[in-house]
């Protein structure tokens, strides 16, 4: 698997978009402040083709991988895998509720024919063919990778703080991983096909052994006996059909007997299913108990209902009760409306008075008005003339007589004209006010008036009313006998209806008993219906009690007879039986001397039948025999053939075993891989460790500053630890690589997440020509580091920045 190109946006703390162009990079470095994103990176290119990251503690979790703020993101790669393009498109979504789900994932093989150089989109837009969707891409980009997600993150991408798991992983689990490296399934699908053949040929092989094992009766004397047994069966036959004759002769006797004996069986069973109901006993008398009480509630029916209608003509007698209740409120209302005229006429006088009085007043007031009116006038004139005079001269004609003036007039001072107009204003306001009383008070007179007319109208009409019940003493007393007749009227309908309610109970109950007792009857012919066949004598249905003793007694006498019939019949019939049990027994023996099996039901068709198919069998078996001797020689051809193919699919199933091929081949390359990891290591520990296998395949240090003491890897301190990963590391993607090659299988990269700070400098300075030499050949080598020493020598690194917008990244040579 190459990287050529790598998007991201939203992922991880890469909020922007971001590109990596890794099409023209054969080494390079991610180098930036602790927290910058640089892991991210590495973390996509994993997410890309599995969906997870191993930093994030557990498989199929991918809340991490969406950047907090973000609602979508996009995780896009583009890489070449045994010489094909392919691409693989994840998209991330958060849910209302917070929740982070892949949205949309693809894998396409792409066109390798587009510059690699291109804008990213334009490559993934050169589809060839799709190759899966959702949930099945991370299965497909297994299957183009080689390895499943534990072996991808041990020898392609060794993540932080893990470069130690293949180092320290049990022989088993390196085994499975150095199985899927060096394809080694391929030889276990071969075995598994041997031992598919081998089982097919072991059972062809037996299916034709048990064949000819069961052909026992294949050679000339087995003929011989088949015959015999055939003409012996023959003579059988006929002796066999003249003891059927005389067994079904006894059948027959014995069945007739039997058909008669359960007809007269059934017989007695009806005789004996007569029995009279229980009530049938005391259903009469409470009949005639109900009928009398039936009788007598009618006749307290019809004494009730004369009583109620002596009650409704009495009190019809006594009148209509409203036509006497509406006379008696009269009489109430004539006094009381007397009394209320008296009262509005004596109110009506003094209205009258003070409308009078009111009417003087206005006059009153009117006259000073006038005289106000005058007074203002003469004023008024008043003013007019000294104004005028003011403005005459001698020998002038006076402008209202047209005469010329010879003296000046001398006037009187003039009176007061503001105060008379304010005493015509006033004047005008009183007069007002006393029309206005005026007026109440004759409304108040009008309305007098008509209170006494309305009166004088309602004593009217109620006259009409008292003069035809002039004597309120009589109404009253006449009102007091309706009310005592309407109370003795309701006590009578009352008596009438609970008396009509019990004769109805008894009618009822009265019913119900005649229905039970034509049930009753009904029961009885019933039951002589089921007897009459047999002679049942006729019954008198008046007396029902005595119909049923009678058909009772009948019933009893007549089983009695027949159950005697019955023990003879039944006597006849064993005698029928045992005679044909006696032939029975002869057929059987006869059967027997000829090794017949006996049918489960010595019937006379089942010994018939019996006879015919081994007489059928007899003639079958000699025709097998024959043709069982053909078939002997082919089916022994056919076992030694079946067995050869058995022999050859054995020995190479064998050979491939699990335990013997799988497990030499793992523990080659393993062993192979060791040797190559310690010569790294030796380098890298300046001589003082090298790596071995232990007799258990464990992976076992020398430490040559202990005396060549060899001990666990997991005795190593840290920075110990590191480089003995780091050169299995290398070995791993160097040597296996080359094996997996010739499997059709390319680990073209590797990556390297940080673990480089507790090297010393002559260390380091190994590790370094060592990746340089790892990344010379046809291998992308990827470092994350944060030492420069390190970082310095790395010819391509991309520069990692963070701010408040996210992770950038910038590519620098």
């Amino acid at each position: 698997m190459l990287p050529l190109r790598l998007f991201m946006e939203n992922f991880g703390s890469f909020r922007t978009p971001a590109n990596v162009d890794f099409h023209d990079v054969d080494y390079f470095v991610l180098v930036g402040p602790t927290g910058a994103g640089k892991s991210t990176v590495i973390d996509a290119i994993c997410f890309a083709i599995y969906g997870t990251v191993p930093r994030w503690g557990k498989e199929n979790v991918i809340a991490l991988a969406l950047a907090p703020s973000a609602t979508t993101g996009k995780v896009a790669l583009v890489f070449e895998s045994a010489g094909r393009r392919y691409g693989i498109v994840r998209v991330l979504g958060r849910s209302t509720k917070g929740a982070v789900s892949t949205k949309e994932a693809r894998l396409d093989e792409l066109d390798p024919a587009i510059d690699p150089a291109a804008d990213v989109d334009e490559l993934l837009g050169a589809v060839v063919r799709p190759l899966a969707e959702g949930e099945d891409v991370t299965e497909e980009a297994q299957r183009l990778t080689g390895l499943e997600y534990r072996f991808f993150t041990q020898c392609v991408i060794l993540p932080q703080g893990r470069f130690a798991e293949f180092l320290h992983s049990a022989p088993s689990k390196r085994q499975d991983l150095l199985v899927q490296l060096l394809d080694a399934e391929v030889y276990d699908q071969i075995r598994q096909r041997a031992q598919i053949e081998e089982s097919k040929a072991a059972n062809a092989a037996q299916s034709a052994q048990d064949q000819l094992d069961a052909l026992t009766d294949a050679d000339e004397a087995a003929e011989a006996a088949a015959r015999k047994h055939r003409d012996e069966l023959r003579v059988l036959n006929t002796q066999v059909r003249a003891g059927i004759d005389r067994l079904r002769a006894h059948d027959d006797t014995a069945a007739k007997l039997k058909a008669e004996t359960e007809v007269l069986q059934e017989t007695i069973s009806a005789l004996g299913s007569v029995v009279m109901p229980k009530h049938v006993s005391t259903l009469a008398d409470d009949l005639r108990s109900v009928l009398v009480e039936t009788e007598r509630l009618a006749e307290e029916v019809a004494r009730c209902e004369e009583a109620l209608t002596e009650a409704e003509d009495e009190r019809a007698a006594l009148g209509d009760k409203a036509e006497l209740t509406v006379a008696h409120q009269a009489h109430h209302d004539h006094e009381r409306l007397n009394n209320e005229l008296d009262g509005i006429r004596s109110e009506l006088a003094a209205a009258r008075t003070a409308a009078a009085q009111a009417k003087d007043e206005v006059e009153h007031a009117t006259a000073a008005l006038d005289a106000a009116e005058t007074h203002l006038q003469h004023g008024r004139e008043s003013h007019a003339a000294i104004t005028i005079a003011q403005h005459l001269g001698v020998g002038e004609p006076c402008p209202v007589c047209l005469r010329i003036v010879t003296d000046l007039p001398r006037h009187p001072v003039a009176a007061d004209l503001h105060a008379a107009q304010q005493n015509v204003q006033e004047r005008r306001k009183s007069l007002e006010t006393i029309r206005e009383r005026h007026h109440g008070a004759e409304l108040h007179v009008a309305s007098l008036e008509q209170k006494v007319i309305e009166r004088q109208n309602q004593l009217a009409g109620h006259a009409q009313r008292i003069q035809a019940h002039p004597d309120i003493a009589a109404l009253k007393r006449r009102l007091t006998a309706i009310e005592s007749a309407d109370h003795k009227a309701l006590q009578a309908r009352q008596t009438t209806r609970t008396t009509r309610l019990a004769h109805k109970q008894a009618a009822q109950r009265r019913d119900s008993l005649r229905a039970e007792v034509d049930k009753a009857l009904g029961d009885l012919d019933a039951a002589r219906d089921r007897v009459v066949a047999y002679g049942a004598p006729p019954l008198e249905r008046s007396d029902l009690r005595g119909a049923w003793t009678a058909l009772i007694s009948w019933c009893a006498e007549e089983k009695h007879r027949r159950t005697m019939m019955l023990d003879e019949l039944r006597a006849r019939m064993t005698d029928a039986f045992h005679s044909g049990e006696e032939e029975r027994n002869a057929l059987r023996e006869l059967l027997d001397t000829r090794g017949i099996a006996t049918p489960a039901l010595l019937e006379a068709d089942a010994i018939s039948e019996a006879v015919a198919v081994a007489n059928t069998r007899a003639e079958g078996r000699l025709d097998r025999v024959r043709e069982n001797r053909a078939r002997v020689a082919t089916l022994e051809d056919e076992v030694r053939a079946h067995k050869q193919v058995l022999r050859i699919a054995h020995e190479v199933a064998l050979r491939l075993k699990a335990n013997n091929f799988e497990k030499w081949l793992c523990s080659e390359a393993l062993e192979w891989l060791v040797a190559v990891a310690s010569d790294t290591l030796k380098d890298l520990s300046d001589g003082q460790f090298e790596l071995t296998l232990s007799d258990k395949s464990e992976i076992e240090v020398v430490d040559y500053a202990e005396a060549g003491m060899r001990r666990s890897v997991r005795t190593l301190s840290g920075g110990e630890t590191f480089q003995a990963s780091l050169a299995l590391a290398l070995a791993l993607s160097d040597q296996i690589a080359g094996l997996g090659a010739t499997a059709a299988r390319s680990l073209d990269s590797i990556f390297l997440d940080e673990g480089f700070g507790t090297l010393d400098p002559a260390t380091l300075d190994i590790v370094a020509t060592t990746l340089e030499r790892l990344s010379a050949g046809d291998r992308m080598v990827g470092i994350v580091t944060h030492v420069a020493a390190l970082a310095d020598r790395v010819p391509v690194r991309f520069e990692i920045t963070r701010d408040a917008a996210g992770s950038h990244l910038e590519k620098k040579t």
